[in-house]
This record gives structure tokens, sequence and C-alpha cells, in this order.
């Protein structure tokens, strides 16, 4: 069992040569390592020991985030991507990144979410967002919202979706969603593009069960850019917290204010 697993997409050379040349640098310190192309049909080989280590942008640490979440792993987020909201570590100090976090068992503990639907008996992950969104251009979706069975509103709208606070500067605060501290154990319920009725989110405690049931039309379940499958007109959608957080290295300061500052700025540029 290699004790890291560098994760990429295959059409991102840049992230395949740099875990190569970072692989090669660690093995000569005795660190052991393989490369999973997240892209391809192959099973990649990790248990709760792997350090697994997601070399993009934000999609790409979603997607390797789900890999370690899947066996309690731990996932060191290396942006080589542009905004790079969740992501901490810079290309030029991912060796003395990876290394620190192989001999220092220093985490940050994310909220996750567990998404159960109708017909089906297992449960799905995500750890920006889920979302019940419209099945086809052109029309919207009606979703009627709870709360621990108590009736809130009922949204006419693109669609809706319940955040984490990991997700929040996500497709979250693109639907004018607030940003909200990773640290918090909450949830965020926001619609999309709502017709004739309220567009703020509702946040609530993480100890809550959130319900989303469509309406009239049918509609597309979206987990993390995961399409999940489709809903029909009196399915429904359970929210909750996930009972196992996923464990992002710690090691050093994710600063949201700053990336928050630079990421509008570039957003805008």
């Amino acid at each position: 069992m290699s004790e890291l697993l560098f994760t990429a997409f295959s059409n991102r050379v840049d992230a395949i040569k740099l875990a190569h040349d970072v692989g090669e640098r660690l093995a000569g310190e005795g660190f052991t390592s393989t490369l999973h192309l997240l892209d391809s049909s192959d099973a990649p080989v990790l248990d709760a020991s792997t350090l697994v280590v997601s070399l993009g942008g934000d999609g790409t640490f979603l997607r390797a985030a789900r890999l370690a979440h899947a066996v309690g792993a731990r996932v060191v987020a290396v942006n080589l991507g542009q905004l790079g909201f969740l992501l901490n570590v810079p290309s030029t100090e991912i060796a003395e990144n990876v290394k620190g976090a192989l001999e220092k068992n220093i985490v940050s503990e994310r909220l996750a979410l567990a998404i159960t639907f109708s017909g089906s008996k297992d449960s799905e992950f995500a750890l920006n967002e889920v979302v019940v969104e419209r099945a086809s251009a052109g029309h919207m979706v009606k979703v009627k919202t709870f709360v621990d069975n108590e009736e809130y509103l009922t949204y006419t709208a693109d669609g809706v979706m319940v955040a984490t606070p990991t997700g929040s500067t996500g497709y979250n605060f693109s639907a004018g969603g607030p940003v909200v501290d990773a640290s918090l154990s909450l949830m965020i319920l926001t619609p999309i593009a709502p017709h004739f009725t309220i567009d703020r989110s509702i946040v609530v405690s993480d100890n809550k069960v959130i319900r989303l049931v469509v309406v009239d039309r049918p509609a597309v379940l979206v987990a993390d850019g995961r399409s999940i499958g489709p809903l029909e007109p009196d399915q429904f959608v359970e929210v909750r917290q996930n009972p196992s957080p996923v464990h992002v290295v710690a090691t050093r300061s994710f600063d949201l204010a700053t990336r928050l500052r630079r990421s509008l700025r570039e957003g805008h540029a």
C-alpha cells in the first residue's frame, strides 16, 4: 500500500508531471507513491493510512475528497487552478506540505452530506452541495422544502440546493447564498433563480434533516456536479450531515479572507 496517492485528470499534463517529480523526490526520502487518474476506469488502491493528494482545481479536489472519505483517509488540496476556493497548498510547496502531512496528523474536519432519495437504498456523498434542479431548459422545477418534517417554503425555480460551509463559496455563492466559515457545523438551503418568492438562503443546524419534494415536473438530482439520477413528481430527497467528516490536511492556514478577495478580483478581471 503506497503512502501517497496523487490524483489528477488525464488532460492535466502539468499535474501528472508534478506527481512524478514530487513522487521521485519523496521516494529518495523513503516515501512510496502512486498516481490515480480520476477519469480512468481503474479503481484506486488506498486505505485509511493513505494520504490522498489532489492536483488540480476545485473539481479535482472534490473527486479526490470523495475517494478519501470512502476509506477515512486524509486529503491534501494542491492548487493548480485559477480561483481555487477550496485549495490551500500552492504547487511550489507541495513536497514540503506532503512530507509535513506524512509526519504529522494535522487535519481540518469538514462537514459532508449524506443524501438519500426515493427508490434508492444507498446514501450518496457530497462535500460541497446537493441540488434538485430542472430536468430541461426552459422549464422551472417546483420544490417543496421541509426541515425535520416541518414544512418551509415551496419554490418555483431553476433548482434548490443544500450546501455545506465548505461549499458555500461555490455554487451556493453564485446563487446568492452566504459565504460561511468552513469550521461551522450547519447546512445552507438556497433557491436557484426562484420565481416570485423569497430568494434568501435559510441556514439550519447540522443535526436537522432537510427534505426536498419534487411537486409537478421531473427534476434531476446532482451532487458536487455529478448527476445522480432523475426525480419524478412526488419523489423526494433527504439531506443530512454525513456521520463521517472529510479529513482535509491543514498544514497551513486556509486564509478565507485573502482568498475571497483574490478570487473575486480575478473572477471579474
